[in-house]
């Protein structure tokens, strides 16, 4: 069992910036891949960046070169660094760890709001 608690989130106004942090139970050094998805309201919860074991890392198109994931693997703890926000980044953002023999586990959830 892998629990994961998320920070972070709030309000912010169209180019502003967050950061979002997810404190993981366990270590994640051996953790196939952390990730943060999000979801807004009546969509489908979907990939915003995920980070691999090994230090490879994805991003879907909509936020590449405005958001960085990043981990620190001594704190058990991701980040996602969110910049020049829009309102369509609008969602409840997840915490994710995946493992292809352990599944998927999620955190609670940490809503943001890009908004003036």
């Amino acid at each position: 069992q892998v629990q994961l608690v998320e920070s972070g989130g709030g309000l912010v106004q169209p180019g502003g910036s967050l950061r979002l942090s997810c404190a993981v139970s366990r270590s994640i050094f051996s953790i196939y891949a952390m990730g943060w998805y999000r979801q807004a309201p009546g969509k489908q919860r979907d990939l915003v960046a995920r980070i691999f074991s090994g230090g490879n890392t994805y991003y879907t198109d909509s936020v590449k070169g405005r958001f960085t994931i990043s981990r620190d693997n001594a704190k058990n703890t991701v980040f996602l660094k969110m910049n020049s926000l829009k309102p369509e980044d609008t969602a409840v953002y997840y915490c994710n760890a995946y493992g292809p023999t352990t599944g998927h586990f999620w955190g609670q959830g940490t809503q943001v709001t890009v908004s003036s």
